[in-house]
């Protein structure tokens, strides 16, 4: 059967080629380590569990839920937003409940791209990004994330041509795959630029609560005027190890959240009122839940980094995400490096390239993993080396 062209313009998800090659090995009863894909190991905090169990019974939440979420989520929302990043949102415009922040991401270039318009994406970055503004017509232009300037797009060398006729831009910090963290001054700049062009910025932030050593991330909506240009999507999945729960939301500017809600609205029924009433537990009483996460993900960077020192490799620690993004050795290539460490070692991590070619050069560490298992594949990762 012939696909629709939107499919046919895309290369095979990146990690569905990874899982297949995982797949061979298990068969063949290989015992893998796997550090490739950003899911949490740790179980949801058993306190959210037992609200989620309550929940369920009530038969109320047997219905359909509100488009834009329940009321009650969204005052959560509004409540942890301005307890920890000092921005008011008004929960009746300025926030709107998702089925994960993925498909809310996804979604809103139905609202705002049309055929032809121009999206500045980074790379290396979550293919989402890039392969939702192609399904809406778009077309993406890449702004690459370098070292050299700390994995940050450089906003500057973008060609005044494009950055005209550009409709939307992307963001992701802390950065996925590079763990990188943008400054306060960084959104401030990205504030401007957007008011210049007309831009809708649309900056994705599930990690700004994996974080390390106290220096908590900012929000992008703590820029003076960032409501005025933008949207930030979060999601429950990393802060609270509930990615199977689908649970995210957007917030921020309320057009833009306007024009969200109405292709949602034909698209879904929106998420089950029981995980909704859970959401709003775990946002209430975040500040006793999620030290513990990031107590253990410190413990494992700590762990692997120095393991890795130990065997001459340099390896940054990051400063937030459970990613370690690190060079491959002289001579290879991200794919071979990546192959060569599943097929030697049956350690299992991520190519830069699977985030775009910029990712050349790199690979993506996740250490969703327990500490045993860390030093163990930093172990295995030596003795080829």
């Amino acid at each position: 059967m012939i696909t629709a062209k939107r499919l046919q313009q895309l290369a095979p998800y990146p990690f569905a080629e990874l899982n297949r090659k995982k797949q061979e090995l298990k068969a063949k009863g290989k015992n893998l380590i796997d550090l490739s894909i950003g899911d949490p190991d740790l179980g949801t905090p058993e306190p959210i569990v037992t609200c989620m169990q309550e929940a369920v019974t009530k038969t109320q939440n047997h219905r359909y839920p509100p488009y834009a979420g329940t009321t009650k989520l969204r005052e959560a929302i509004a409540r942890w937003y301005l307890r920890r990043f000092g921005v008011k949102l008004d929960p009746h415009s300025e926030i709107l409940i998702l089925i994960g922040s993925k498909e809310g991401i996804a979604n809103i270039h139905y609202a705002f791209v049309d055929p032809g318009d121009i999206v500045l994406v980074p790379t290396p970055a979550y293919p989402v990004y890039s392969n939702a503004t192609k399904f809406a017509g778009g077309l993406p232009y890449l702004m690459p994330l370098h070292k050299t300037n700390q994995f940050i797009p450089d906003l500057t060398i973008i060609p005044d041509n494009i950055a005209q006729k550009a409709k939307m831009m992307h963001l992701n910090y802390p950065n996925n795959p590079t763990a990188a963290v943008a400054p306060q001054t960084f959104f401030d700049e990205v504030v401007q630029y957007a008011k210049r062009h007309t831009l809708l910025v649309c900056h994705d932030a599930p990690y700004t609560e994996i974080y390390y050593d106290g220096h908590k991330p900012h929000s992008f909506l703590q820029s003076p005027g960032a409501k005025e240009v933008g949207v930030e999507f979060h999601s429950l999945s990393k802060t609270f190890s509930m990615t199977g729960w689908r649970l995210g939301f957007a917030v921020g500017n309320a057009d833009i959240i306007k024009g969200l809600a109405q292709i949602k609205m034909h698209i879904d029924s929106g998420q089950f009122m029981a995980v909704q009433e859970a959401g709003i537990f775990a946002l209430d009483n975040e500040e006793t839940l999620t030290p513990e996460i990031r107590n253990t993900y410190q413990e494992r960077r700590d762990v692997f980094v120095e393991e890795m020192k130990k065997f001459g490799f340099k390896i940054t620690p990051p400063k937030a995400t459970f990613y370690l993004w690190t060079e491959v050795p002289p001579g290879q290539t991200s794919a071979t490096y990546a192959t060569h460490l599943l097929e030697e070692t049956h350690v299992v991590v991520t190519p830069g390239t699977a985030f775009g070619e910029a990712g050349e050069g790199f690979i993506r560490i996740a250490l969703t993993a327990p500490k045993e298992k860390l030093i163990e594949a930093a172990e295995r990762i030596q003795k080829i080396q």
